[in-house]
């Protein structure tokens, strides 16, 4: 797994004069504790597409999953792995953060071993998700989930309130 120590840079032109950057911890709890995310891949015709997902952080690593029947799963196997994850709030008031990267399939056992206990602790088994024979698997689905670690290039925190700021995160 990738190690996040990001370097670390400010914006000026989309900060406020009084603003600091954002810290790389407050962004990553954020990607950790969020319930709900906007995820954006490219069609084959190069359109983007973006839904909503359930998500977790494991290993200092972004992971969702799909079917293989879902829009996202069909851009994602047209080649074009480049994803945008965003954790945001709507307010006016905190930060969102977007995680920009490269979606890659899971298919180490003992990744997708951690990855169903990291969805059942956050989501309180709502999804039911197991690892059955190797292969990660959830109530009712036809075939095995398909499982996506982003490996993160750089990322954006948008910090909203009494002081504005833009920082940049490189990985």
């Amino acid at each position: 797994m990738q190690t996040m120590t990001p370097e670390t840079t400010l914006d000026p032109r989309f900060s406020s004069e009084e603003a600091a950057p954002a810290e790389w911890s407050a962004a990553r709890d954020q990607l950790r504790n969020a319930k709900s995310y906007q995820l954006t891949t490219v069609r084959a015709d190069g359109r983007p597409h973006q839904t909503t997902i359930a998500g977790v952080w494991t290993d200092d690593v972004f992971s969702f999953t799909t079917s293989a029947g879902e829009q996202k799963a069909h851009n994602l196997a047209a080649g074009n792995h480049h994803v945008i994850v965003t954790a945001g709030n709507s307010g006016w008031d905190g930060t969102d953060v977007i995680l920009e990267g490269e979606a890659v399939e899971v298919s180490d056992p003992d990744r997708l071993g951690r990855l169903v206990d990291a969805w059942r602790e956050k989501y309180d088994d709502w999804f039911g998700f197991r690892l059955v024979d190797g292969q990660f698997t959830a109530p009712g689905a036809i075939g095995p989930a398909l499982v996506y670690d982003i490996r993160a290039r750089k990322a954006f925190g948008f910090t909203k309130g009494e002081t504005f700021s833009q920082t940049r995160w490189r990985f």
